[in-house]
């Protein structure tokens, strides 16, 4: 238990130390690799590869040939 403490004593100190700047560092770091070019058409390729295979993300139809929207009867006890 004072092993954990400790631990976390000095993760914390070691924490505040670095301080704002490194956290907006990572931040800069990160905000920077998300909005690369090739990053953002990898992650347009998986969205389409997705919902190609499971259907989430395309428009659901409205209406069947009739015109009529095709709710699920629930039956009631």
């Amino acid at each position: 238990m004072k092993g954990i403490l400790l631990g976390a004593a000095v993760g914390y100190v070691l924490g505040a130390r670095a301080g704002r700047e490194r956290y907006d560092q990572i931040v800069r770091a990160y905000r920077a690799l998300v909005d690369h070019p090739a990053v953002q058409g990898a992650a347009g390729i998986v969205r389409a590869k997705v919902s190609e295979k499971t259907g989430f993300g395309k428009p659901r139809q409205a209406a069947n040939a009739d015109g009529h929207r095709r709710d699920p009867v629930i039956p009631r006890a």
